[in-house]
């Protein structure tokens, strides 16, 4: 089902990814060496209930936490726990809010001490597809040309883009169609419109596209074991063009 929003619901749907946007950035100050990932998600947690929000992700399909962290070669949907974090991780932090009935999404990777340089520059090249993408959040364009930007930029770079897990439509529900895969063909796909809410979020590993899924039956990880980077906003189509909901206002 793809809901087209109301400005007024895209009101609303922004004050929860405001939170996002702020929880990601209130997070940074905990992004240490030493810190176990559960202690991030409690973090999360708290910040997310004392803005008189809720953590979408929680109990929503049975995830058992508040955030998803995905640590190097964690594609997505990582379960926080004991682990603690190393000088030269990447992490993924991906949180949904809802705030009176409305949904927000967005995702970092933060990159911890000294990181690689091949590592930065797969964070780098990902971020910098995710505005790719967002760019062609325009009316009248095609799904189709939001996932060509994407792959282009990526594989221009000789990076990989996971094919199983996609964006998304959201805003009325955590997920909607239409679903925005990071890879497809300019001119293909659902026509964009006006008060579509669309979940833009590049999920890109340094080698190998393929990934699996563990025996938790959430943390997604590479098949060749190397790292991989995510980052994502939700962005309203509006007359003008896109408007990014997941930023601090």
């Amino acid at each position: 089902m793809v809901y087209i929003k109301t400005d007024r619901q895209i009101a609303e749907i922004r004050k929860s990814n405001e939170i996002v946007a702020e929880a990601l950035s209130f997070i940074e100050k905990f992004m240490e060496p030493g810190i176990e990932t559960r202690i991030l998600d409690r973090e999360i947690e708290n910040f997310i209930l004392k803005k008189k929000a809720k953590p979408a992700f929680k109990g929503l399909y049975g995830f058992p936490a508040a955030t998803c962290i995905s640590i190097n070669d964690v594609v997505v949907h990582g379960i926080p726990g004991k682990r603690k974090l190393k000088d030269g991780d990447i992490v993924g932090i991906d949180i949904g809010v809802e705030l009176n009935g409305y949904y927000g999404d967005g995702a970092k990777t933060f990159l911890i001490g000294n990181v690689e340089p091949k590592v930065v520059k797969l964070c780098k090249v990902t971020e910098e597809s995710l505005y790719k993408g967002i760019e062609k959040c325009v009316i009248g364009n095609r799904v189709g040309d939001i996932s060509a930007a994407i792959q282009e930029h990526v594989e221009k770079h000789g990076f990989s883009v996971v094919r199983e897990f996609v964006g998304h439509g959201v805003g009325i529900k955590p997920h909607e169609d239409p679903q925005v895969p990071n890879y497809g063909q300019r001119g293909k796909g659902m026509r964009l419109k006006r008060g579509m809410v669309l979940a833009i979020e590049p999920m890109i590993n340094m080698g190998t596209q393929e990934v699996y899924v563990m025996d938790d039956k959430w943390t997604v990880r590479t098949a060749d074991g190397l790292p991989s980077a995510h980052y994502e906003h939700s962005v309203a189509i509006l007359d003008d063009g896109p408007v990014i909901l997941t930023k601090i206002n």
